[in-house]
């Protein structure tokens, strides 16, 4: 399977796909529908997350193996550091890497549920740069993309440190970035601009998820410090007790700002599907990608 490090050159947009690891055999055969009508886009690969303090390592890895085998493209497994010594996370890749992955996305991670605070373990890693640094030593082929925060980390007591921040992955080897979730497009690019002055030449992608309800967007922009734009939370406020019309609003509006992205050059877009295909699907087919080689 084809590494993120030969994508972009070869690509002139790399449509991504993230997923999580489900709870339940239903949600299993719900993600396998899901991800089959989302394949019609051609993304160039689909990825998975490691729950918080690796709750779901091996998992994640099951469901990248079986991306991969069902749908003949490429997955990428996200892997951090919490809770695991430097040696275990270098059996993680060893496993990972016989399994077939050749993508992972390293990120530090969240802290285990019930706990507020990131917490270096004894003998563990601290910063997804370091992460980096041991997949790059131990597997030098694997394709590595890192997480970029258009409105900088939260724990970050500046924007200017948490691209500094960013740029040491970079320099550990990370191949790409994949960007927190916003809905700025002048954010975005003031981000991408920042970071070619510093240095960053790498592909930066944009992340997107598609509004389909209020009440979730909002907790989940409270939690990673993306901005909300009033005028759109006033519409999608007014709609609240229509489930149909809030999915409208937020697809309308992502349509939009992938137009501009798209027309603005990115090298792809990274969508966040929360394993739901409906809102994908109608933003993608808005946009013209059903029949792409994208």
């Amino acid at each position: 399977m084809t590494p993120l490090s030969a994508l972009f050159p070869t690509k002139p947009f790399c449509l991504s796909i993230e997923i999580f690891p489900p709870k339940s055999p239903a949600g299993d055969e719900s993600l396998w529908s899901n991800l089959a009508r989302l394949t019609r886009f051609h993304p160039a690969f689909i990825s998975c997350t490691y729950g918080a303090g690796g709750s779901t390592r091996t998992r994640t890895v099951e469901l990248c193996r079986e991306i991969q085998s069902r749908f003949q493209i490429p997955a990428t497994a996200h892997f951090t550091c919490v809770g695991s010594r430097a040696d275990e996370l270098s059996e993680w890749l060893d496993y990972a890497h016989s399994e077939g992955l050749r993508n992972l996305m390293a990120l530090r991670g969240d802290p285990p549920r019930g706990e507020t605070s990131f917490k270096q373990v004894e003998g563990g890693l601290g910063y997804a740069s370091e992460l980096v640094a041991l997949i790059r030593s131990k597997l030098p082929e694997v394709g590595i993309g890192v997480a970029g925060y258009p409105e900088k980390h939260p724990e970050a007591p500046d924007a200017d440190s948490d691209l500094r921040h960013l740029k040491s992955k970079i320099d550990a080897g990370a191949d790409a970035v994949f960007t927190q979730l916003f809905f700025d497009n002048d954010s975005f690019q003031r981000f991408v601009d920042r970071a070619r002055r510093l240095g960053i030449q790498t592909p930066i992608v944009p992340g997107i998820m598609p509004i389909t309800e209020f009440s979730r967007i909002k907790r989940i922009t409270e939690m990673c410090g993306a901005s909300f734009p009033s005028a759109l939370a006033a519409r999608l406020e007014a709609a609240q007790d229509d489930a149909d019309a809030q999915l409208a609003i937020g697809v309308e509006f992502a349509i939009e700002q992938c137009r501009s992205l798209m027309d603005a050059g990115v090298p792809g877009i990274h969508f966040y599907a929360l394993n739901k295909s409906t809102a994908c699907e109608q933003i993608l087919d808005a946009l013209g990608l059903a029949t792409s080689d994208a």
